[in-house]
């Protein structure tokens, strides 16, 4: 596999205007949910990156036509709750949690056999938090002894409906239950201690299937209906815009718009936090698109301090910590994170590959079993930095050297494309010295 190195000079400040792709979550379930509609679902924004691309692929092996994506448009000719039909081989949902979780759930209710697997990254997440409520469910699945992936789906069981309290705030989880729940008899119901993204509720009753809420922490639905194809146009995602909040709040000078962000209430953690430490964030033009809340949002450079980052905004901002801990990094005052233990078990160990990374920059970085305690000194060192071909690892250190004394290498780069395709284009645009090499 070609590995990719970010070499990234210091200094620098971030200005002009730009859009980000597409929200990755809403793009992975439009493709799901268009592709088990009745009739045509077109879709605009679509990210073409390689997790989304994996979900794409996995449906046109089970017989699904899409035509795209092509620029962003994607058209899905719907095959209803039970069109699939078998795959000729196992599918490759590559380095996508999302796509292995989410796929786990509908196609527990199929009449044919599957099997998902996925890259080295992948194959080691762990899958018991969604192939033990499909079990209670009714589904046979098996995986490997410590739970991981591969996952052979057996077709033809009868689903029932379950009450189902998670055990941790995983959008991920509650999704596939719910997924699940399309092709189950009865009432499925999630409760989550507390609130994730609600991409999967939104987009269910934007096909027209009725989704009930009970308080902020529950929601039910029937199985046995029917979702009709709908015109989707994603918002760009804000955990792409994540790595540019924090870069034009650490860098002197900068003034940056970011255009048609989504800011659904379950994601913006990461401005919340921003504003806590004292980023000067605007939320400009809101609006709704395709029923999800969307704004332009301006940030301008400030002086950030240091805070104990409140854990009800955890769960809202859990893929976008690897950027925040460079902001803590930059901020005046130490900086407390506790309730994230979920960061351990993504593409990298996003803890301690952080807390390396910053103390290779300089920076006093303490991990902890649920979070971390840095210690914030305005600037950092130059240095070289492992991302362990963790995406948003790379693009974070990539932000960091707006306020480095030196370069910032950055090795293993390549799977920055899995979520942010376009990336370095966008960064040099708005004022980052960015140069890629190969092997």
């Amino acid at each position: 596999m070609t590995t990719l190195t970010f070499h990234v000079e210091p200094g620098g400040a971030l200005r002009g205007r730009l859009r980000v792709p597409g929200d990755k979550s809403i793009s992975h379930r439009a493709i799901m949910l268009g592709s088990l509609a009745e009739g045509v679902t077109t879709i605009t924004g679509f990210l073409e990156g390689e997790d989304c691309l994996a979900t794409l692929n996995a449906f046109r092996a089970m017989g699904v036509r899409i035509d795209g994506p092509e620029q962003g448009s994607v058209v899905v000719h719907g095959v209803g709750l039970h069109g699939l039909t078998a795959p000729t081989g196992p599918l490759d949902m590559g380095n996508s949690g999302t796509s292995i979780r989410l796929m786990s759930g509908l196609l527990a209710g199929q009449a044919f056999d599957t099997v998902l697997t996925g890259d080295a990254s992948l194959t080691r997440r762990p899958m018991r938090r969604v192939t033990e409520p499909l079990t209670n469910m009714g589904a046979r699945i098996e995986a490997t002894e410590t739970g991981s992936a591969p996952l052979h789906l057996h077709g033809g069981q009868r689903l029932t409906g379950i009450d189902y309290p998670l055990p941790m705030a995983s959008a991920q989880v509650k999704s596939c239950v719910l997924l699940a729940g399309l092709y189950a008899e009865g009432v499925t119901r999630v409760t989550e201690p507390a609130p994730t993204r609600d991409h999967t509720e939104r987009m269910l009753e934007g096909f027209g299937y009725p989704v009930q809420r009970e308080g902020n922490h529950t929601v039910s639905m029937t199985g046995g209906g029917r979702l009709q194809g709908t015109v989707i146009d994603v918002p760009s995602d804000i955990s792409s815009a994540a790595f540019f909040l924090v870069g034009a709040s650490i860098a002197p000078g900068s003034d940056l718009l970011l255009e048609h962000v989504g800011v659904n209430p379950t994601r913006t953690g990461v401005i919340d936090i921003l504003r806590l430490m004292g980023a000067d964030i605007e939320v400009l033009n809101p609006r709704l698109a395709g029923g999800e809340p969307v704004a332009d949002l301006r940030v301008r450079s400030a002086l950030l301090h240091g805070i104990a980052i409140p854990e009800e905004l955890v769960p809202l901002a859990i893929d976008e910590f690897p950027a925040l801990f460079i902001a803590a990094a930059c901020a005046e005052g130490m900086t407390v994170l506790t309730g994230a233990e979920e960061l351990r078990v993504k593409e990298s160990d996003r803890i301690q590959v952080m807390a390396d990374g910053l103390i290779a920059l300089g920076v006093a970085a303490g991990p902890t079993a649920d979070g971390m305690v840095i210690q914030g000194r305005g600037t950092l060192a130059g240095g070289t930095i492992a991302s362990h071909g963790d995406h948003r690892i790379a693009m974070s250190f990539a932000m960091a050297a707006l306020r480095a004394g030196g370069p910032v290498t950055i090795h293993d780069c390549a799977n920055v494309n899995t979520s942010f395709p376009g990336f370095v284009t966008l960064a040099r645009n708005t004022g980052l010295t960015l140069v890629e090499s190969a092997g």
